[in-house]
C-alpha cells in the first residue's frame, strides 16, 4: 500500500512536467484524481489496519435498498413529518435485525406495553433496547410471535359460507 501511495505522489508531482505524454485535459484529470486519492488515502485504506471495518459499504446499500424502493414505488411520503416517521421507523426496524430480534414480535411486545401503559411509551424503555435488554428478553424476541389464536376454519374449496 505504501509503494501505491509513493508512487501516486511521484505521478502527481511529475504531471505538469513537459512531455509527460498527456494531453493538458488528461493531465488535468489525472491531477484531479491522484489529489483526491492522496487526500483521501487514510480513509480508503482503513480497511487494511483494521480488518473489522468491510472494503465496501454493500451491507449499507442493502440495508436501505427496500425502504428506497418502496418510496419510489409508494410516490414518495408525501410530507416532511411521515419521510421523519418512516426514516425513524427504518432506523429502528433495522437496528432490531442487526441484533438479530424479529421486528414483528418487537413491536407486538412494544405496542402491547403502550396499550397497558394507557396508550403512553412504557416508563422503562430498556426492555425495549437491544443493547440494554438482557439476552433472555433478546432471544425471546428473536423469535418469530407465536400466534394466541386459534387458526381459523377453512372451507373446502366451492364451497359458499
Amino acid at each position: 500500500m505504501q509503494d501505491m501511495h509513493e508512487e501516486a505522489t511521484r505521478v502527481l508531482a511529475q504531471a505538469d512536467a513537459p512531455g509527460a505524454g498527456l494531453s493538458k485535459r488528461a493531465r488535468t484529470q489525472q491531477n484531479k484524481v491522484l489529489s483526491s486519492l492522496l487526500e483521501h488515502w487514510s480513509g480508503l485504506t482503513v480497511f487494511v489496519d483494521h480488518p473489522e471495518v468491510p472494503m465496501d459499504h454493500k451491507r449499507g446499500e442493502n440495508s436501505i435498498r427496500t425502504p428506497v424502493t418502496g418510496r419510489k414505488n409508494d410516490y414518495g411520503s408525501g410530507s416532511i413529518w411521515s419521510a421523519e416517521l418512516a426514516a425513524t421507523l427504518f432506523a429502528i426496524l433495522q437496528t432490531l435485525v442487526l441484533w438479530g430480534i424479529n421486528p414483528r414480535h418487537w413491536l407486538l411486545d412494544y405496542l402491547t406495553a403502550c396499550a397497558e401503559n394507557g396508550a403512553s411509551p412504557p416508563a422503562q424503555i430498556d426492555a425495549f433496547l437491544p443493547w440494554a435488554m438482557d439476552d433472555a428478553r433478546r432471544v425471546d424476541l428473536s423469535r418469530p410471535y407465536a400466534c394466541r389464536a386459534p387458526p381459523a376454519e377453512l372451507l373446502p374449496i366451492g364451497e359458499d359460507t
